[in-house]
């Protein structure tokens, strides 16, 4: 159960650590570091989409057949949709953008950057805590250390993320240690959500394949709508596509290898 607790915390210590830069990075980070740092994690959520989670749901699909593809496919809409539905009903503003996103509010500009990010790490704390939830209900195909993997490869793509929120924060008037508690308030939801998938393990089991496959399609829909288009604006952007790449090997190397 140790270990449980130790993979649940992992994801959020990543964002942490990023936050963290705020107070030893200089006050603003520069364009390219911040498609470099964006590029990579779009590749490690992508490479954890395929093998972390559709390749097992549909392993798990396999008394099906030939149509052992249908739960993946159900679940990878269902999660594409419940990432549209918030990104509709959630007042946010993305890195970058002067126009703000969901319904008409009054808040802050840090507060709906705040929002976006935090939008974005529900489908991670959902892909960690279904992986777990599926170890302690016994399910073969995942392992421990296959979930470990996921866990390590979130939190990696986590400390990018903990330094892109922080450091715009402070380059906009906000104190680093606001700045940096911002960052970390960012990433609490992942545990959170982990910890309640966990609690409802034993029902969880029956339509795990398609909970795998709703954090795959949550977490797509990030990478495509916000992180892809953040890593490509404006000249040059083969850095961020390059760190994309080296972002999927990274995470795709820790599954094959732990998992």
């Amino acid at each position: 159960m140790l270990e449980i607790m130790y993979g649940i915390w992992i994801p959020f210590i990543g964002t942490s650590l990023g936050a963290a830069c705020v107070f030893f990075m200089r006050r603003e980070m520069n364009e390219k570091t911040q498609r470099i740092l964006t590029g990579f994690a779009a590749g490690v959520m992508v490479a954890a989409s395929i093998w972390s989670l559709l390749i097992p749901a549909m392993e798990q699909s396999e008394s099906m057949g030939t149509w052992a593809f249908v739960p993946a496919v159900v679940g990878f809409w269902l999660g594409i949709l419940f990432l549209l539905l918030l990104d509709h009903v959630i007042p946010h503003i993305h890195r970058g953008s002067q126009e703000a996103e969901g319904p008409k509010a009054s808040l802050q500009h840090t507060t709906m950057m705040l929002f976006a990010v935090t939008l974005h790490n529900i489908p991670e704390g959902m892909a960690v805590g279904v992986v777990y939830a599926g170890y302690l209900a016994g399910n073969g195909s995942i392992t421990a250390m296959g979930a470990l993997a996921l866990a390590i490869g979130i939190a990696i793509q986590n400390f990018p993320e903990g330094a892109i929120i922080s450091m715009p924060l402070h380059s906009e008037g906000m104190s680093k240690a606001k700045a940096f508690v911002c960052g970390v308030l960012s990433g609490i939801v992942e545990p959170l959500g982990a910890i309640l998938t966990i609690i409802a393990a034993g029902w969880i089991l029956p339509v795990l394949p398609y909970l795998l496959s709703f954090a795959a399609g949550a977490m797509i829909y990030v990478v495509v709508e916000e992180l892809i288009p953040e890593m490509s604006v404006g000249k040059h952007s083969d850095i961020g596509t390059i760190f994309f790449a080296v972002g999927f090997t990274v995470m795709m190397a820790l599954d094959v290898a732990l998992g």
